[in-house]
């Protein structure tokens, strides 16, 4: 890497002719008329605009696609350089210092605009007015009028228009035979009665705009693709986020193919639905690495550097399979009762899951009930051991390298199922639906075929998506606070479970044994009836009939720690610990 400072006039250049050009991965120009003035004051008073990045041009294993800046004349020339960050700036300089053209910009709401930029000499010279007053932008027509087009209030539609109001065309600044020629006819049209005040202006701003530099970061052409990614991170802190996928876009246009187009394509097809909805562009490719070093043998890794180098040729091979892979894991997570993102425990934990799916397609082996088994209780140790909450790439790989050996051999165990621990007094600290676990154990009640307190009706996938169904208090919020219950106790997911909106504002905020005797009275479902449908909740339904608060908290932990072993197919240890007796006031054996 080097970094050197270079003159705008230098740069320009090299925009005007193609040796600095952009990579495909880089957006449209976006920014606005007051940005720009904003830029050009900036310069004219030699203020610092921050740095560019540069990256040297043929590297055979970085092939990126390439374009002119907007605005550039040039065509079919093989850039030196292509311009990583700074693209905003250097393309707003470019338009705005250089080009001949009008810049096309837009207003601070948006339209799109076309505009000329100018300096009032007068203003420019005055200190006392701030230098982006003395920025002027006028239409294409280089006319400013009010009264909707009737009164012209600024008039640069010819040289002798500039001349006459002292106002200098800074697409001009930065070549200096058209400065020289504007600066005879200028001084001839004022009779040379402002020689002294031009000086004083070529002195001040046309000068030092030309010797204004920019510094440039250089990456050499032999800078890895990770690297060139992660510098760029590093480093654009406005702007476009340039992501493993951009990059990958990039490289792949080299060869025709439109990576971004398909994605999308893809994404409308496949990937609307609310749990798949979850998965980016990154994440697909991330995937596909997975599936592609797994196919090929040897070493499995799906790091940044390995998405970087997956092959067009690998991604057009898998991609239709990955994507049913992911088609069938959200399946099988429907499956086990996740039916929404919000209730997703881990949208990481999806990748390793459709890369399995993708492979066990393979002879439908993916249908078989003891391997989708393994395939479960192997999600639901990831879940409950809370394994997915950092950075996951040498997780995937463990994951599915480990679980498919374990379905040829029922020895190899993988890591994350020997590996999963969950705490018993973890359920206290399950508070809200941030935590993976809490809402797995939501998708466990769900699982168990809970009805709703009053329809009675099971609360599939239909039904949850149909009745609004949300995480409510089991002892309600308010009766809790009343008796001064321990909020760790009753906050938590012990206390809580999934109910309708419309059952939960029947429930209201009094005793359970209130608002079950309320529900019967109204008809609404016979007693014996309702203590079934409570009882598929995994409720003490003597606690609640009784209000019997402590009871019901042990009895409910118990429960959902027999669900937690039954999904993990691990026992749960430290039941009857120091620590669980302490903090649930009992043994939970």
């Amino acid at each position: 890497m080097q970094t050197n400072d270079r003159p705008i006039s230098e740069l320009m250049q090299s925009v005007e002719n193609g040796n600095a050009q952009l990579p495909d991965f880089q957006r449209g120009w976006v920014w606005d008329d007051n940005r720009i003035k904003a830029l050009i004051a900036s310069i004219t008073n030699g203020y610092p605009v921050g740095a560019a990045m540069f990256l040297e041009y043929g590297n055979a294993n970085i092939r990126f696609k390439y374009r002119v800046i907007e605005g550039s004349p040039a065509q079919n020339v093989v850039p030196s350089e292509l311009i990583l960050d700074g693209q905003q700036r250097l393309t707003s300089i470019y338009a705005s210092l250089f080009s001949p053209n009008p810049v096309h910009t837009r207003t601070d709401k948006g339209k799109d605009i076309q505009r000329y930029y100018y300096i009032d000499i007068e203003k420019a010279l005055d200190t006392s007015v701030d230098r982006v007053d003395a920025i002027i932008s006028v239409p294409e027509t280089r006319m400013i009028t009010s009264n909707f087009g009737r009164d012209i209030d600024l008039d640069l539609s010819s040289q002798e228009k500039e001349f006459e109001h002292k106002m200098f065309p800074l697409n001009i600044i930065l070549d200096t035979p058209k400065t020289f020629l504007w600066q005879q006819e200028y001084l001839k049209y004022h009779n040379n009665t402002v020689v002294t005040e031009y000086m004083d202006f070529q002195t001040k701003i046309i000068m030092p705009v030309i010797q204004y530099k920019m510094p440039v970061i250089l990456l050499d052409k032999n800078t890895p693709k990770e690297a060139v990614c992660q510098v760029f991170e590093n480093v654009n802190t406005g702007g476009v986020s340039l992501t493993v996928f951009e990059l990958v876009t990039a490289i792949f246009a080299m060869d025709d193919f439109e990576l971004r187009k398909d994605w999308e394509e893809r994404q409308k097809k496949y990937f609307e639905g609310d749990l798949l909805s979850v998965i980016t562009a990154t994440d697909f490719l991330t995937a596909c690495t997975l599936l592609s070093t797994y196919k090929k043998g040897g070493t499995v890794s799906c790091k940044k550097k390995d998405v970087l180098n997956l092959s067009l040729e690998e991604y057009k091979k898998y991609v239709d399979d990955l994507t049913a892979g992911f088609v069938e894991a959200e399946k099988i997570l429907q499956e086990e009762r996740i039916f929404s993102s919000k209730d997703l425990p881990y949208t990481t934990q999806f990748i390793p899951l459709a890369v399995l799916c993708t492979l066990l397609a393979d002879g439908n082996k993916i249908k078989v009930t003891n391997i989708k088994n393994k395939i479960k209780q192997w999600y639901w140790c990831g879940v409950f051991g809370e394994m997915y909450g950092g950075a996951n790439e040498t997780r995937y790989v463990y994951d599915v390298v480990g679980v498919m050996d374990w379905i040829s051999d029922d020895t190899k165990v993988p890591r994350t199922v020997q590996e999963s621990f969950f705490n018993p007094t973890r359920l206290l600290g399950l508070q809200s639906r941030l935590s993976a676990a809490y809402k797995g154990i939501m998708a466990l009640v769900l699982k168990n075929h809970c009805q709703d307190f009053i329809s009675g009706r099971e609360m599939d996938f239909t039904v949850y998506k149909a009745e609004n169904i949300d995480i409510h208090h089991i002892f309600p919020r308010a009766y809790c606070e009343s008796k001064k219950y321990d909020k760790t106790l009753w906050n938590s997911v012990v206390n809580k479970t999934p109910i309708t909106y419309s059952t939960n504002r029947e429930i209201g905020g009094v005793a359970p044994s209130a608002y079950l005797s309320k529900i019967e009275n109204k008809g609404q479902v016979a007693g014996d009836v309702l203590d079934k449908y409570i009882g598929t909740h995994w409720i003490d339904v003597s606690c609640c009939r009784n209000d019997d608060f402590h009871g019901h908290i042990i009895s409910r932990a118990k429960m959902l720690l027999a669900a937690i072993e039954n999904a993990t197919g691990k026992s749960i240890a430290g039941k009857d610990s120091e620590e669980v007796i302490n903090s649930f006031g009992e043994s939970l054996i």
